[in-house]
């Protein structure tokens, strides 16, 4: 089949011969394209969207081949979430909690464990009436042990795949979205335990943690002078084993009993030798448990990143552990065997996943726990293998031959050991009867479950072969041939096909032009089919308008039709325009017209004949709930208006009728550079296409109004040239910033100066210095910026000679007489010196009228110290302290002196309270008239013009930094930037020490542009001190709801 394109061509070929009121019937269903060839099935490859015909593939073939009932439904097997058999249980992970699940399933394959939880006494019986638990009630432990009873219970009698430990979670009070510290929530839920089950009657309960993981060892600390030994007795539930350096268990397991020498500042103080003296310490294992849990230290501290970073060291250990060497005493039987390694994948501390192997005590298989699946390794043999490939890691570290009964990982943190009997375990497990009922009611529930997902399953799938069998019907009734036909939308008959929607009724309005037929631009979306068909989609869907032979719109045709013609007219008269611009225009018988509009005449008639096809699509719009309002149309109608043609020679009083009252006529503009005349033969042809332009016959007078504005101009344009040169000439000091006094160094010539606002001076200059029809005159004098509410000054004189001397103007005597006579003046504002006293020499002050207003000076010094409190991005420098030095002062230059300032001035103190108010923002800024201490300060900050960037020196850094940043935040950027962890670190400024890690840096005095001394301490070779000291900020509390 032919491209769009070409098929759009073909349709409207006829009406290169055909005028518009030639077009008959058969023009129509041409352009409708009734008759074009249907394509066939294994032909054509896709729908030919420009063939209404065209009926293949709109998502028929999904039906027209063989049934699969497994596509008439999206409901999985029900089976598939049946726990299969003489196999375990999975738990659900609940976002980030795999590392609870993989606990769960160690535990619950400790039967000494699961049967003494099964002994404790439950909250269940409230629920039991007779015969059974109470249907309309749900199950809802109360305590830890409660939760673990009922987890185990599913856990070994469940029918389902996996459970769901939400409850169990929920009562630790654990954040299933955030990943913990597995082996610290060991401990504390261990040590929780422990502390629940102490209260029970039953010894065998009450004491079954410190019986399967308690073991006791001995800080021994031997005197070296009198060989005194004392010793401090400890109780543990895991050894924690540092691997860094090693690759063996055991190896491990030694530096752990290793004797460390207390020398030097570290000596022991001997209470025999009542003195501090050389001695050794050591661990020594005094007993061991049932069951000996392993730490594999792989979180460790990193000092150049102030976090934990995983170890991926290559750890060997054996299936059996022979621990008798490592007790004090010998003879008794201390030889474990391997029944669980945990496993964490991935490469940061931070996340991950936690998976398990655990040997089941009973059958002496091995099981892989990951999270919902379980699988069974072959051959009763633990294959880590597989999981060591998973995460490759960076190091180029090859992986250890291991050999028999010994395996190697780079990813196991915990290893459990049980030690080794003679006898095998014969222990069953039995499930109380409360919790076995328990048990039996969630069985129910889910077989219940499965039922009712099988009925859903058949359901659709009975569904799904109803509606094969009508659209394979249908299909074969849908293509029209000779016999009465409607169109209907592809779209509709897509989703009719596409079997994961529900069908929706017909909606043919988006398709309608503006008479309320078939649009022709839209048969491209739509397809014709029988009437055969079409009745049965309406009886059975509904919808509408039904678009049959009539719905053929013969005066979009004929519309359509005029259009191409005179596109297709438009070259030629394009070039018999500009033959006849060519000539020479006699006489009064030419037009004006634009010459913008005579350049692009041919892309605006262009324009103009696509709109008006537009036209009828957009009047379509309004059927379907997509009218503009009235606003927007007003908007679209005068950019449009902007862009007809001859509209560039209009005035602006046209334009501003326009934009009323949508007019189209108006005065001739005043300007002949942007017109020219052409012939009345060319007018003729322009008409053509811009019946409604505007028409300026040769003898069209312009516009009155124009003329008479073109003479006020030029008489404003010499009126402000004068006014410009007698400023100019009356003040021309001040205009050249020339001879300007200076309060620092009063003039001795007078005792009065003039202030006027720096902002005026600059507005005037620009206005003197630049065409004066540029800028309007300068006409006021505007003082009320420098005063108060109360019409106070806001500047000291101490102020003035400083950093406020940028905001303000000094005027001597004779330029303020005549200031106040070219210049309408609001207040007068000067400064008087004065001798004060009979004593030779006198004392001399300086008084300013209107005098200073203290409560606003002081409101305005209070508003520019909160100001440097709540900076959002500002830089600060950090400077660090080599070898106990102290920094000099002149490295850290006072904050608060202007770059400007003479080197005396730096070294002079500012007054109280004389700070910068905004050192690092500057503006031209707006005209502020406004008289308030708030609108002076935006005033202030907008004509400052100076620099206060601070000079770094060697040994500084600068950080961006925010007001409501915490000590803390900022310990890190340090350490980034100088390699200096964060506890290594004693900052101070100012000489006040800053500690308080909380605190924002706002609250503790740090401003932009502030210099913080930074003075690190000696670094720790103790990595695991530090990792005891990060631990503390990363755990988190157990608790019981």
């Amino acid at each position: 089949m032919a491209p769009r394109l070409q098929l759009e061509k073909a349709a409207w070929r006829w009406a290169e011969t055909v005028r518009p009121e030639e077009v008959s019937q058969e023009h129509i269903e041409t352009a409708y394209r009734i008759w074009l060839e249907p394509c066939i099935r294994g032909v054509c490859r896709r729908n030919c969207k420009g063939n209404p015909n065209c009926l293949v593939g709109i998502g028929e073939h999904i039906w027209l081949g063989e049934i699969d009932e497994n596509s008439f439904h999206n409901i999985d097997d029900p089976n598939c979430e049946r726990r299969k058999k003489n196999s375990f249980v999975g738990l659900t992970n609940l976002g980030a909690t795999c590392y609870v699940n993989t606990f769960l399933q160690v535990w619950f394959l400790n039967l000494e464990l699961r049967q003494a939880l099964y002994l404790c006494p439950s909250t269940c019986s409230d629920y039991v009436l007779g015969d059974g638990i109470q249907e309309e009630k749900d199950y809802e432990p109360q305590t830890i042990c409660e939760h673990l009873q009922y987890l185990f219970a599913l856990l070994q009698n469940s029918n389902r795949r996996y459970i769901d430990p939400s409850g169990f979670v929920k009562a630790l009070g654990l954040d299933t979205g955030q990943q913990q510290d597995a082996q610290e929530f060991s401990k504390l839920f261990m040590s929780l335990l422990e502390d629940t089950l102490s209260k029970q009657k039953n010894p065998d309960v009450r004491n079954i943690v410190q019986q399967q993981f308690c073991g006791e060892y001995a800080y021994v600390t031997v005197c070296n002078q009198c060989g005194r030994e004392s010793k401090l007795l400890s109780k543990f539930y895991e050894l924690e084993l540092n691997i860094q350096g090693h690759k063996q268990l055991t190896d491990c397991i030694s530096e752990f009993l290793k004797v460390l020498k207390l020398e030097g500042d570290n000596r022991y103080f001997c209470e025999n030798c009542q003195s501090k003296q050389n001695a050794t310490r050591k661990i020594r294992l005094l007993s061991l448990p049932c069951t000996l849990n392993l730490q594999l230290m792989r979180f460790v501290f990193d000092r150049q990143t102030g976090h934990k970073k995983k170890l991926n060291t290559y750890i060997g250990f054996s299936e059996i552990l022979d621990m008798e060497p490592y007790v004090e005493h010998k003879g008794g039987s201390y030889v474990y065997e391997l029944s669980a390694v945990l496993i964490h994948r991935g490469v940061s501390a931070y996340s991950g996943h936690y998976i398990a192997h655990v040997k089941d005590p009973q059958s002496g298989e091995w099981y892989k726990f990951n999270d919902e699946d379980i699988e069974k390794m072959e051959g009763k043999k633990l294959q880590l293998g597989i999981e060591e490939d998973l995460e490759p890691s960076k190091s180029q570290t090859r992986k250890p031959k291991c050999g028999k009964g010994t395996h190697c990982s780079r990813n196991a943190y915990m290893l459990v050991y049980r030690l080794q009997t003679q006898e095998k375990p014969n222990t069953t497990v039995q499930v109380p009867a409360f919790l076995q009922e328990l048990v039996d009611r969630d069985n129910s529930k889910f077989e219940e479950w499965c039922i009712e997902m099988a009925e859903m399953r058949k359901q659709s799938v009975d569904k799904g072969k109803a509606k094969h069998e009508e659209v394979k019907e249908l299909y074969q009734r849908l293509p029209a041939g000779a016999e009465p036909y409607e169109f209907v939308s592809l779209e509709w008959l897509q989703k009719w096909l596409d079997e994961s929607t529900p069908t929706k009724p017909i909606d043919n309005h988006a398709c309608l032009c503006s008479h309320d037929k078939l649009h022709p631009d839209k048969i491209s979306i739509m397809k014709r089919i029988s009437e055969y068909a079409a009745d049965i989609f309406y009886s059975r869907y509904g919808g509408g308008p039904r678009l049959t032979v009539k719905a053929l719109c013969k005066e979009c045709v004929v519309e359509r039709c005029r259009v191409l013609r005179l596109k297709n007219q438009l070259n030629e008269d394009y070039k018999t325009v500009n033959n006849l611009l060519k000539a020479a225009v006699k006489g009064n018988d030419g037009f004006w017209v634009g010459k913008s509009s005579l350049r692009s005449w041919r892309q605006l008639a262009l324009e103009q004949l696509d709109e008006q096809d537009g036209d009828a699509e957009q009047s379509n719009g309004k059927m379907n709930g997509s009218t503009l309002n009235k606003d927007e149309s007003k908007e679209e109608r005068k950019e449009e208006e902007e862009l007809n043609f001859n509209e560039d020679i209009l005035c602006p009083h046209a334009f501003f009728f326009f934009s009323i009252f949508f007019l189209n006529s108006g005065e001739l503009c005043i300007s002949e550079n942007e017109r020219r005349l052409v012939s009345k033969e060319a007018w003729s042809k322009l008409q053509q296409y811009f019946p409604k332009a505007p028409e300026f016959p040769s003898y069209k007078e312009c516009c009155s109004q124009c003329k008479i504005l073109e003479r006020e101009g030029e008489e404003n344009e010499a009126l402000h040239k004068m006014i410009a040169n007698e400023q100019k000439t009356s003040l021309p000091n001040l205009f050249q910033d020339k001879n300007r006094p200076c309060l620092s160094n009063w003039p001795e010539d007078t005792d009065v100066l003039y202030i006027v606002s720096q902002f005026f001076v600059e507005e005037w200059r620009k206005f003197v210095s630049r065409k004066p029809t540029r800028c309007s005159p300068v006409s006021s004098v505007g003082n009320s910026a420098l005063l108060c509410p109360h019409g106070g000054l806001m500047f000291t004189f101490a102020s003035m000679t400083k950093e406020d001397s940028k905001l303000i103007a000094l005027i001597w005597p004779s330029e303020w007489q005549m200031i106040q006579k070219l210049f309408v003046v609001d207040h007068v504002i000067k400064i008087m010196r004065i001798e004060v006293g009979d004593v030779n020499p006198s004392e001399t002050q300086y008084i300013s009228e209107p005098k200073l207003c203290p409560e606003c000076r002081e409101g305005l010094l209070c508003q520019q110290q909160r100001d440097l409190r709540e900076y959002t991005q500002a830089t600060i420098y950090v400077h660090k302290v080599v070898d106990n030095k102290k920094v000099m002062k002149d490295s850290a230059p006072e904050l608060n002196v202007s770059s400007s300032e003479t080197e005396e001035d730096k070294e002079e103190a500012k007054p109280d309270g004389e700070k910068d108010p905004d050192f690092n923002q500057s503006n031209g800024g707006t005209k502020r008239q406004k008289i308030s201490h708030q609108n002076y300060i935006a005033y202030q900050k907008q004509v400052i013009r100076r620099s206060m960037r601070h000079r770094k020196v060697r040994g500084e850094k600068a950080l961006l930094v925010s007001a409501n940043q915490t000590l803390k935040e900022l310990k890190i950027q340090i350490m980034h930037a100088f390699s200096v962890a964060p506890f290594d670190q004693n900052l101070s400024i100012d000489g006040k020490i800053l500690s308080d890690d909380c605190a924002t840096l706002g609250t503790l005095g740090v401003i932009p542009e502030s210099v913080i001394l930074l003075k690190a301490d000696e670094p720790i070779a103790d990595y695991a001190a530090m990792d005891d000291v990060m631990q503390g900020k990363d755990e988190f509390v157990l608790g019981i709801c």
